[in-house]
């Protein structure tokens, strides 16, 4: 596990939860936190709503091209 002040690389939104129903919200924008070692691996690394940056399969997610200035508004405070 990470602190949510790691590098933040867009947004995903959660598809399903099975199996992670205290973790995730379906339908919720997460922050994506970059992991090349967790992508390489099919996992999505994202704060989710404990507040801090946790693996998931990444087929429970969507990757979302965002406009730079909706990102901006979205980003978690650090």
């Amino acid at each position: 596990m990470r602190t949510h002040r790691a590098r933040t690389e867009g947004f995903a939104v959660c598809l399903r939860n099975r199996g992670y129903a205290a973790s995730l919200e379906v339908r919720k924008l997460y922050p994506v936190v970059s992991d090349p070692d967790a992508a390489a691996n099919d996992l999505i690394r994202v704060i989710d709503e404990s507040g801090e940056d946790y693996l998931y399969p990444a087929r429970l997610f969507q990757k979302l091209a965002l406009p730079i200035e909706l990102q901006r508004a979205l980003r978690v405070a650090s």
